[in-house]
């Protein structure tokens, strides 16, 4: 990892020059560091990082639905040439071909620049009143997604979900637990630290912190499960209290080789008995954009504010890729950012 000088952004970009203000950073981006996955764009041997974006527009061409001074958000997911059925629809998000290009992680350069080009499908106008808080739209927008997709799951039925379990309150479960509380659900967030500035965000939602050695009660008791950190054993081993389907979505990635002691027969048990669904989701499409945007429009502004934990300044680059045991969301903020 370097801060390093690279060619201007090229024409064929597009024709909306946005100057960065500010890039958020997740795991995504260390584990791209430490050479876990991610590549460069083709016949290249760097690959500029950064796919949670802030910037302002400098230059829009006529037409183009924006202009300067605009502020935006850039899109990370970009269809694949073929398209797939999925991406042909503006599903780029469910791709089912693999062709698919990530700005900042997979095949083309990612935000954390000066400046850089795009194309009017694939940016997103903030709410000026967000300022700085417009860096967590794309964050957000995992959620969306999951939320999107729970709901057209839950319309299978006649549903009237109650109970919400988050687990893990980062970043992506403290916004999961936000839209949930927006929607009007008793919200029940679990994390394993037992005091400090997560428990109290949860608080302020008005939703109710958990421990993680209450995980198979309050697994138990939810109608509605969005698992945020990857660990999901005693989640997947909990069966409800009552028999009722519910809906678990799985947003963290777990990792490979690790010893399991789920119960298969169990699991299968609970699921099939239950008409319960188990599903993944990653990433978005502009809908999903657009409804994280609504979302954060709608969200208490001093709430937000106290998700970034640290603003970095781009001079000190280094320090903001180093997690701090307090962190939940670091930000790296450009030299003209306000």
């Amino acid at each position: 990892m370097a801060l390093t000088d690279m060619p201007e952004p090229p024409m064929e970009d597009g024709p909306v020059l946005v100057r960065t203000q500010a890039i958020g950073i997740c795991g995504t981006d260390l584990e791209i560091i430490n050479g876990e996955y991610g590549s460069a764009p083709a016949g290249q041997d760097r690959l500029i990082i950064g796919h949670e974006s802030l910037g302002l527009v400098a230059e829009a061409a006529p037409g183009s639905g924006f202009r300067t001074g605009d502020l935006v958000v850039g899109i990370v997911r970009r269809r694949d040439p073929v398209p797939c059925p999925a991406c042909a629809a503006g599903h780029w998000d469910m791709c089912i071909n693999g062709g698919y290009t990530e700005r900042g992680i997979k095949g083309r350069h990612g935000y954390a620049s000066e400046r850089y080009r795009i194309h009017p499908e694939y940016l997103v106008a903030v709410d000026p009143a967000l300022g700085v808080l417009g860096v967590l739209l794309e964050p957000t927008t995992v959620v969306a997604k999951a939320w999107d997709h729970i709901e057209k799951i839950g319309r299978r039925a006649a549903w009237a979900p109650q109970a919400v379990l988050v687990t893990g309150a980062g970043p992506i479960g403290l916004l999961a637990a936000l839209l949930a509380v927006q929607r009007g659900h008793q919200t029940y967030v679990l994390d394993r630290v037992t005091e400090g500035r997560k428990p109290e965000m949860v608080r302020r939602l008005g939703a109710t912190y958990v421990n993680s050695g209450d995980a198979i009660e309050a697994a138990a008791e939810a109608d509605i499960v969005i698992e945020c950190t990857g660990f999901v054993q005693l989640l997947l081993g909990a069966g409800p209290a009552h028999p009722r389907y519910r809906i678990i979505c799985l947003t963290g990635v777990s990792p490979v080789g690790a010893e399991s002691v789920i119960d298969p027969g169990l699991l299968n048990r609970n699921m099939v008995l239950q008409n319960s669904v188990l599903f993944g989701s990653v990433n978005a499409n502009r809908q999903h954009y657009e409804l994280a945007a609504e979302a954060l429009a709608q969200a208490d502004p001093g709430w937000l504010a106290d998700l970034i934990t640290r603003q970095v300044p781009l001079n000190q680059w280094a320090d903001a890729y180093a997690r701090q045991p307090d962190d939940i969301k670091t930000v790296l903020a450009f030299p003209d950012a306000p």
